[in-house]
């Protein structure tokens, strides 16, 4: 078996072993959604007409993908560092891509199951979410989401040291990055000043993009503009996660 393959394995069961992890990366993003489903069921946004599960349920989805992928990428990489496991895999002819996909197809296959799941569940009479003819274009817009946060992660968990530190930075970067960027209530109803601030968040393309194609609240336009906007965010911050990337805590 390959590097890789032996990587991906072990990883993957890793997570099927540790049941109670996995069980609340799909879980959490539910109860948000299960919350302010519940608060604005049948309510319309004033300024557009538009029902709130259409804003909602996108950025919450958005959001608890982009969560799983920052989170499992910074807690592997800090865990393995922290045992040596790191530092063993770099003593064999393995290289850090390596490393680094096989952790990749696994955030893409939560990711994947994350959004099917959330998106049956929104589809529900309780919620009502109705879904454009155009849904399909999420699709490509949440493996580059994905990849953007997996990015993000990988600084993290090189700069951390301890689960405690990955998710104090984590959370730091996240929560309010949820709030800034429309997860949980629309854009619209920001004050303008915050609204120029959530242009240079990652997370307020991820969900513009994938809002305007599962829900038709954007133009093809406003997904491509998500697109590209994650693919930049990706370049930078790939870039200092390959420059930063610690193999052991010694170094």
């Amino acid at each position: 078996m390959s590097a890789y393959g032996a990587l991906t394995a072990s990883g993957y069961r890793a997570q099927v072993r540790d049941a109670a992890t996995l069980f609340f990366t799909f879980a959490f993003p539910l109860v948000f959604l299960l919350v302010f489903g519940l608060i604005f069921s049948g309510q319309e946004v004033e300024e557009t007409g538009r029902p709130y599960i259409s804003y909602i349920a996108p950025g919450v989805m958005s959001w608890g993908v982009a969560n799983a992928a920052v989170f499992g990428i910074a807690f592997t990489l800090m865990q393995w560092r922290r045992d040596d496991l790191l530092r063993l895999i770099r003593m064999t002819p393995t290289s850090l891509p390596t490393v680094l996909a096989s952790r990749y197809v696994l955030a893409l296959a939560v990711g994947a199951v994350q959004a099917v799941l959330f998106i049956a569940v929104a589809m529900l009479p309780g919620f009502g979410l109705e879904l454009d003819a155009r849904w399909p274009l999420a699709l490509p817009v949440l493996v580059l989401g994905i990849t953007t946060f997996l990015s993000i992660g990988v600084i993290i968990g090189s700069y951390a040291d301890t689960p405690e530190a990955v998710a104090a930075i984590a959370n730091f970067m996240m929560v309010p990055m949820a709030f800034l960027s429309g997860s949980f209530f629309p854009l619209d109803l920001m004050p303008s000043w915050l609204q120029t601030i959530s242009r240079v968040l990652p997370l307020r393309y991820f969900n513009d993009a994938v809002s305007a194609a599962l829900t038709g609240s954007g133009s093809l336009g406003d997904i491509g503009i998500g697109c590209a906007a994650l693919v930049g965010f990706t370049v930078v911050f790939a870039t200092i996660g390959l420059k930063t990337f610690r193999w052991s805590n010694r170094a």
